[in-house]
């Protein structure tokens, strides 16, 4: 994952990211694109500043186990829309996954390129780095389906998700899956009801805004919604998580608060209740996995 790399920021090179980009290069000095700018432009230092931080800890791990679950085997070719810092990539390119990441933040793909210089050359020739929208991965010819598709953290600073669903499920091959990691729309009273602020608890019922921890009015989906978009689009959801149940909801945990000593024993049981009834249903981040009905692609 990714952070909330969506289509914000300048333009690529002229070559599609999609179709690969370049390998550990990310494109800069491009002319800002109209439009680029979505509810995150701006907060990004705000993101990076709370990088390994517990609630980043959390959601990072978390969403990694469940990839595990179901990503096919390396080496196949995953493409991370709205890559960010390039937490996931990495992780998987050291997999052995080929990873192309896409982001239209110079500032996050600048810390994937310092992460990403300290990898060791096996794992730097598994990445391709390219800066650009999403939108042109569908824009631009060249850009092929691929065995799996990631948009983490990225529809919750979107007013209108389909075009970026249009593109998700464009590059996802047949037979192939979609890891979107979005806000949970039906849970949004949570957090205020247990701080004891109940105008706001009163208002989150009828309402998918809300105001993150980084200072940006975002958007939440409710997972029936994000469901029969999706399948609009071909693709059926197979499975889906809760992330962040606990720590989430937890209301004397401060936002920027650092990992834990305990660290493994919470996550472990962030992972159970992420994967349980009723508990993933109150989570505050929503893993959905949906796949292309057909046969896979044949391995490259």
């Amino acid at each position: 994952m990714s952070s909330p790399g969506g289509p914000r920021g300048a333009r690529g090179d002229g070559e599609s990211p999609c179709a690969g980009g370049h390998r550990g290069v990310v494109p800069r000095g491009k002319a800002q694109s109209p439009r680029a700018s979505t509810a995150f432009t701006g907060a990004e230092r705000n993101w990076l500043a709370r990088l390994g931080k517990l609630r980043d800890v959390v959601r990072q791990e978390l969403v990694a186990r469940q990839l595990a679950d179901e990503l096919p085997p390396p080496s196949v070719r995953v493409i991370d829309l709205g890559c960010g810092q390039g937490t996931q990539a990495l992780r998987l390119a050291r997999r052995g996954y080929e990873v192309t990441g896409v982001d239209a933040s110079p500032d996050l793909l600048a810390r994937f390129e310092q992460d990403l210089a300290a990898e060791p050359a096996e794992v730097r020739a598994r990445v391709r780095v390219a800066r650009g929208l999403i939108e042109d991965c569908a824009e631009r010819s060249g850009a092929s389906p691929v065995p799996a598709v990631l948009c983490h953290g990225v529809l919750m600073y979107l007013a209108d998700p389909d075009p970026v669903l249009r593109v998700i499920a464009g590059l996802t091959a047949p037979g192939g899956m979609a890891s979107l990691l979005v806000r949970n729309g039906d849970a949004l009273a949570m957090r205020p009801g247990l701080r004891g602020d109940w105008a706001a608890c009163a208002e989150a019922f009828g309402s998918l805004e809300y105001a993150n921890r980084i200072g940006v009015t975002a958007r939440a989906d409710r997972r029936a919604d994000v469901t029969a978009r999706l399948a609009g689009y071909g693709l059926q959801v197979t499975a889906w998580y809760g992330v962040r149940v606990f720590t989430d909801l937890d209301p004397s945990t401060p936002g920027d608060a650092e990992p834990q000593a305990d660290i493994e024993a919470l996550l472990g049981c962030e992972e159970r209740a992420g994967r349980t009834d009723p508990y993933r249903q109150v989570a505050a981040l929503l893993h959905l996995i949906a796949r292309r009905p057909g046969q896979p692609p044949m391995p490259e």
